[in-house]
């Protein structure tokens, strides 16, 4: 009877420490529905993340409607001169839907400019989203200000510029800015900033 105890044992044991396994890599829905991942900072293109679900604490952010109220006047310093909303890049400022675009850019430029979209997106749509990023594209996450931000540069196709895109996501708010040749130290910082406190 002894060895069967034994082996019955050992046997709940292996089954007890594989679940634990599995429930380790698995993410839980926190109860506050945000989304963070590890942070794996790297200058390398082919960076990864690992989803890590954690609540955030700000539940109540709003989408603002002022492209320029949502920057500090250091990052407005670095901008000025550069021709905001354009109605030669389409529908600008606020959205039919709660959301805003704010365009930075001269329209007789070539490629030198900043377009941020600032938008609502439930955190399942978001984790999916940010996971294609950095499997498939090398984006690098990390998670700052009680967020998420995933970031990507690259050398233009045509001009001898850095292209870019940073994705910040928080409590159901998505915002994403997409740039080339036009990156304001701060810019990112301010606009998360504004909308979260």
């Amino acid at each position: 009877m002894a060895p069967r105890r034994l082996r019955l044992a050992a046997a709940a044991a292996s089954a007890l420490l594989a679940l634990a396994v599995l429930t380790a890599c698995a993410p839980d829905a926190p109860s506050g529905g945000g989304l963070t991942f590890t942070p794996t900072p790297s200058t390398s293109s082919s960076a990864s993340a690992t989803p890590t679900p954690t609540p955030s604490p700000t539940a109540d952010a709003e989408i603002p409607d002022d492209c320029r109220a949502i920057l500090t006047a250091d990052v407005l310093a670095q901008l000025e001169g550069v021709p905001l909303n354009d109605p030669a890049f389409g529908a600008s400022g606020p959205q039919p839907d709660g959301g805003l675009v704010c365009v930075w850019r001269d329209p007789a430029a070539d490629t030198t400019g900043l377009v941020t979209k600032i938008s609502y997106m439930s955190r399942g749509p978001a984790l999916d989203m940010l996971n294609t990023l950095v499997t498939d594209e090398g984006y690098t996450c990390y998670t700052p200000d009680g967020g998420t931000r995933c970031e990507k540069t690259w050398q233009n196709e045509t001009y001898p510029v850095t292209d870019g895109r940073t994705l910040f996501w928080r409590d159901d708010i998505l915002i994403d800015t997409q740039y080339s040749n036009l990156a304001p130290a701060g810019y990112t910082a301010a606009v998360v900033a504004s909308i979260f406190g």
